[in-house]
């Protein structure tokens, strides 16, 4: 159960701006859909089955956060920071996910049609059984990948 609503959430937006810090919070199965999230601090988040369609999270940290089965549809996630992250069976379909931080991140299941992974860093991502159709890998880091 989450620890704050969608309302609260909101508040805490309106207050902070671009200095929203919410790290290890629980805010899995909220819909924060079309929510601006650049540069917050999500640091090992629960963000497990969260809806976040259309966020702005450009630039935010969601480093080890959880976002196992997150619907990330369109969601802007450029420059973010998901080292070590867990995105097993989340829905990435036409995110921009350009030079963002996927070192380590779990990946695997994960539908990633039409993402933009164009200069992310991969390395040693786990994209075992994920869907890449259509995706552009342009100047991203692969190295250590696993499942490609």
């Amino acid at each position: 159960m989450a620890e704050l609503t969608r309302v609260e959430i909101i508040k805490l937006i309106a207050v902070s701006g671009d200095t929203l810090k919410l790290r290890g919070v629980n805010l899995s199965g909220l819909d924060l859909r079309e929510l601006y999230f650049r540069n917050a601090q999500l640091r090992k988040a629960n963000l497990f089955k969260a809806n976040l369609r259309g966020a702005n999270l450009s630039e935010a940290d969601l480093s080890e956060a959880d976002l196992c089965e997150a619907s990330l549809e369109n969601a802007d996630l450029r420059n973010a920071n998901l080292n070590g992250s867990y995105l097993s069976s989340a829905d990435l379909n036409g995110a921009n996910l350009s030079s963002a931080q996927l070192s380590g991140a779990q990946l695997s299941k994960a539908n990633l049609v039409g993402a933009d992974l164009s200069g992310a860093n991969l390395t040693g991502a786990d994209l075992s059984n994920a869907n890449l159709e259509g995706a552009n890998l342009t100047d991203a880091i692969l190295s250590d990948a696993i499942g490609l």
